[in-house]
């Protein structure tokens, strides 16, 4: 009986310290995927796809409602909990406390990488610079969210319906990251969001780079949870 006590407190302890491996396998996905999220903005080129449904549901009800504490950020995170209400409905597993991390450390991560690349990066001032930025960013933003969905412990806007609808439909992830956030822009665009070249390129450019990255991250996560557990 005191054996099989002790196996399960131990048991207990290699679940709590692999939940904690995921956490930080989580945040240092989202340290990547803001450094691309970023770089991708300071191209300045046109907003990501989830920022441009923010963006343009921020304009819209900003000019209907004249509301003065309505700001970007909190309109960010009422449609990041709007999403995870919808998709509580059709599948709770999916929501971690990890989407809420996602949620909330998007933004001051991104303010960070602001305020320390802006200086650097401002004199990639030519449409060929800002264009390699974008695509750079692209990539590095593609890689940070595959360690993100591989870590399980949750993830961010974009990426949890694009996992429970490629789940749900048995359809690549690729196809529907970018079925998912043409959605985005075209909703966010019809509200008023602001969308460039950037922003084509990154919907139709980030999920099937992604879907290259994932099979390499869900082999690292493996390997270092195997670590972890010896």
């Amino acid at each position: 009986m005191k054996t099989q006590t002790k196996q399960a407190v131990q048991s207990d302890k290699r679940s709590a310290k692999e939940l904690f491996l995921r956490a930080i396998i989580l945040l240092v996905g989202l340290f990547i995927a803001h450094l691309g999220v970023t770089l991708f903005l300071l191209a300045d080129l046109g907003s990501d796809p989830f920022n441009v449904l923010v963006q343009g549901l921020y304009h819209s009800l900003s000019n209907r409602t004249g509301f003065s504490l309505l700001t970007h950020g909190r309109v960010h995170v009422a449609v990041c909990f709007i999403i995870i209400i919808a998709l509580l409905a059709i599948d709770r597993s999916y929501i971690k406390l990890g989407t809420i991390l996602c949620m909330i450390c998007g933004g001051p991560i991104i303010d960070l990488y602001m305020l320390l690349l802006t200086p650097i990066l401002n004199g990639f001032s030519s449409l060929l610079a800002r264009l390699f930025m974008l695509v750079i960013g692209c990539f590095i933003l593609a890689y940070g969210m595959t360690i993100v969905i591989k870590s399980d412990a949750g993830t961010g806007p974009n990426d949890l319906v694009a996992v429970v609808l490629s789940d749900k439909l048995q359809k690549k992830f690729s196809i529907t990251r970018v079925i998912v956030d043409l959605s985005f822009v075209i909703i966010g665009f019809l509200l008023g969001g602001l969308v460039g070249i950037g922003t084509i390129i990154c919907a139709c450019f980030v999920g099937p780079v992604a879907s290259l990255f994932l099979p390499i991250n869900e082999r690292l996560v493996q390997r270092l949870l195997h670590k972890w557990r010896v």
